[in-house]
C-alpha cells in the first residue's frame, strides 16, 4: 500500500492559511470504491483510505513511514506565483496604465 505524504493547499472558498503548514500522509485507495445496488450509497472496503495523520514536518512523516514500513511518496508544494499588491498600488502617480475594466471603449 502507497502512501502520499504532502503540505495541502487553501482551500478554494477560503483566502486564509490555516492547516496549510503541516504535512499530511494519507494511503492511496487499494480498491475502487463500489455503489451499494440498495440504497445507492458509495462504499469501499478499504479502511486505511479513511485514515489521515498530520505532521509538523516533512521529515517527520517521512521518518514515521520509514518506521513503520510504509511505502511513501513524497509531493513538494508548489511555490506562489501571485505576488502582494495592495489597494493603494491603484492610485499610484507612476502607473503605466489604467486597469483594463475601467478603460474607456470606442464609439
Amino acid at each position: 500500500m502507497l502512501a502520499r505524504i504532502f503540505q495541502p493547499s487553501r482551500t478554494a472558498m477560503s483566502s486564509g492559511e490555516a492547516r496549510t503548514h503541516d504535512w499530511v500522509l494519507e494511503f492511496e485507495p487499494e480498491s475502487p470504491r463500489s455503489i451499494e445496488p440498495l440504497m445507492g450509497y458509495t462504499s469501499s472496503s478499504d479502511m486505511r483510505s479513511q485514515v489521515r495523520l498530520t505532521f509538523a514536518s516533512k521529515e517527520d512523516a517521512v521518518s514515521y513511514a520509514e518506521r513503520n514500513g510504509i511505502a511513501y511518496r513524497v509531493s513538494e508544494p508548489k511555490q506562489k506565483k501571485r505576488r502582494a499588491v495592495s489597494y493603494s498600488d491603484n492610485f499610484k502617480f507612476n502607473r503605466l496604465q489604467p486597469p483594463q475594466r475601467y478603460r474607456r471603449m470606442a464609439p
